[in-house]
């Protein structure tokens, strides 16, 4: 399909730059899609009313660590010679190595240096760019390693905020709270699951006290969940990988879910990126643990979840293409059409979207 075909105009002042507080007080727009599409304004909290006893939840536990290093490259030929570098980590290669999509990756090159913050009352944190690979990505040798390495990251990095929220503000301490699910557990995700930024403890309270199970599930988000899609046509686009882990406990509890006709909700794309990798074709779900590159767009088969809840995504962005392949690409128009009319709040901070059932063949 055309890339161009989900574009859409959204005003500025619809960006979300802060949460709503308490979390579950965010607008929630439940979209049934069908014939004619049944558009209805709630909010997050109204969850376990719209959710049956035997339904299931299932939410990303990863945990976003601070990737953002700011620096300064360095060349021995002139020491002098300094730019300002941004690196955002996003995998992992060895105890001293990180893969990281660098700014400005024009002026940088194998062999250069480039020096990082001090944490307090320790030595600035440098590191040698090894290689580099297309479109600005490098790999960086630290002169730390192992746990050194880790507790230097921790002190000196940045939470790395979306660019449309970091380009009007500077990341704070607010953010290392705000940008993190109660759910997050295991470290690795360069960008929230945003949709689990909505819940509280009471809300799961409630959903329990429904009958409504909650289920966790790995999916570390990478860097390239902020690249655009630069190609004309979805065929074109080469998804990023990412790695995930269903257990076997999750999946035999899902499978029974669904042998007993409640639904499987999953919270975010994340989520339910990894549900459907690990998911056969006849719809059955396995122990699964490794990187998916899985790329939805619209008329593609889902194999196992029932309905979904998410924030509002970007223009042309594969997070949009995977709504309009759930609901149908007119139901996600009209849907995205009447919450900029009616002022939800958009993005990572924003409002959220309940879309449910999807019709399955």
């Amino acid at each position: 399909m055309r890339v161009d075909l989900f574009d859409f105009d959204l005003p500025p002042e619809r960006i979300a730059l802060r949460p709503v507080s308490p979390r579950d007080t965010a607008r929630m727009l439940v979209v049934r899609p069908g014939a004619t599409p049944e558009l209805t304004d709630a909010q997050v909290r109204d969850l376990p009313d719209l959710l049956a006893p035997g339904d299931a939840l299932v939410v990303n536990d990863t945990r976003v660590f601070p990737a953002r290093l700011d620096g300064i490259r360095r060349r021995a030929a002139s020491q002098g010679d300094g730019v300002q570098v941004e690196a955002m980590l996003h995998k992992r290669l060895d105890p001293d190595s990180w893969l990281a999509l660098a700014r400005p990756g024009k002026r940088l090159a194998p062999g250069d240096i480039i020096e990082f913050a001090a944490a307090e009352g320790e030595a600035p944190l440098a590191a040698r760019i090894a290689a580099k690979g297309e479109g600005g990505e490098v790999t960086l040798r630290f002169d730390a390693s192992g746990a050194a390495l880790d507790a230097a990251i921790a002190a000196i990095g940045h939470i790395p905020l979306p660019p449309y929220i970091a380009a009007k503000r500077p990341d704070d301490a607010q953010d290392r709270a705000d940008y993190q699910t109660m759910f997050a557990a295991h470290e690795g995700s360069v960008a929230a699951p945003t949709a689990g930024l909505h819940f509280t403890p009471e809300l799961i309270e409630r959903l329990a006290g429904r009958g409504v199970e909650t289920h966790r599930v790995t999916l570390h988000v990478g860097a390239g969940t902020f690249l655009p899609v630069k190609v004309d046509d979805t065929e074109d686009h080469r998804m990023h990988a990412e790695w995930g882990e269903v257990s076997t406990e999750v999946a035999v509890a899902l499978n029974a879910v669904k042998a007993r006709g409640g639904k499987v909700v999953t919270i975010g794309t994340t989520a339910t990126r990894l549900i459907e990798s690990a998911a056969s074709e006849e719809g059955r779900l396995t122990a699964w643990r490794g990187e998916t590159d899985i790329f939805i767009t619209p008329g593609a088969r889902f194999r196992f979840i029932d309905g979904m809840l998410t924030n509002f995504h970007l223009p042309r962005s594969t997070l949009v293409m995977l709504v309009a392949a759930f609901v149908g690409h007119e139901t996600q128009k009209r849907a995205y059409a009447h919450a900029i009319a009616t002022g939800y709040r958009f993005y990572s901070y924003g409002d959220a979207c309940l879309l449910l059932p999807q019709a399955r063949p």
